[in-house]
């Protein structure tokens, strides 16, 4: 992975003008599109993560009892960054390779028609580079804090009744949430070695909770669930899983080759 990201670093280097900022047009690394090295392996994980953060949800009692339109509500909102932290909780790291562009020329030397053209356009042709780095440095640092299992019970809960609100420690957003809550900030900020370094580390995992906010959408579904869905929707997927029998096992197809 080291070696990975290093040539990616590598990449953006030759590529990208020195005058070029992050977010200008004239970088082409923003063009860049990416799919999984191993999809059928990645698929299945990150599947399994998907399926193993809606029981997390589905067993709160907060939250089940909340009425169903504040339920969908916290889903649609909160999803994404709770399957994040719960693809760092398992380990899930994934390789990628390139999409290579087609041009505009060779389009026309293909003789494609117009319709079949804009076929192309809309289909998928991976995921945003820039997307999927972000989501990999998060992952890192995630690794990084060695947040134990209990921990990032508690983060997931601070996440959910925390929609579109910063998140600080006794400041819920729903009275539905205020136990686990404060229970949350009680445990994460638990000093591991003295109260200095307890705070500093504490600070550090509440930085990384926004910014999982940040992560787009779009890179997570193309990345990981569009070679098994293909044009699915992902949330019609996830209120179906949600509240599936406790007792039923949901397998979830293989990727198309």
């Amino acid at each position: 992975m080291d070696q990975e990201h290093g040539s990616e670093t590598k990449w953006h280097q030759q590529h990208c003008s020195p005058h070029c900022s992050a977010r200008s047009k004239c970088c082409p690394c923003l063009d860049r599109r990416v799919v999984l090295r191993t999809p059928e392996a990645t698929c299945r994980r990150a599947s399994e993560v998907l399926l193993k953060t809606s029981t997390f949800i589905r067993n709160l009692p907060s939250f089940y009892h909340m009425p169903w339109e504040d339920q969908f509500v916290l889903i649609q909102q909160n999803w994404v960054p709770l399957f994040v932290l719960g693809m760092a909780q398992e380990g899930v790291d994934f390789d990628l390779r390139e999409v290579p562009a087609t041009s505009l020329l060779k389009k026309i030397l293909l003789n494609q028609s117009s319709t079949a053209m804009n076929e192309l356009g809309s289909s998928s042709a991976g995921a945003s580079f820039t997307e999927v780095q972000k989501m990999k440095n998060l992952l890192r640092k995630l690794w990084d804090l060695d947040i134990s299992a209990k921990e990032y019970a508690y983060l997931k809960g601070i996440i959910l009744f925390n929609s579109g609100n910063p998140i600080q420690p006794g400041l819920p957003a729903s009275p539905w949430g205020c136990g686990i809550h404060n229970t949350s900030g009680r445990a994460v900020s638990t000093p591991h070695h003295s109260d200095s370094k307890g705070f500093l580390r504490f600070a550090s995992i509440l930085q990384l909770i926004t910014c999982l906010r940040d992560i787009d959408v779009d890179a997570i579904e193309e990345l990981f669930f569009r070679p098994i869905l293909g044009e699915a929707t992902l949330n019609v997927l996830l209120i179906e899983t949600l509240y599936i029998n406790a007792q039923e096992t949901a397998v979830l197809p293989s990727p198309r080759v």
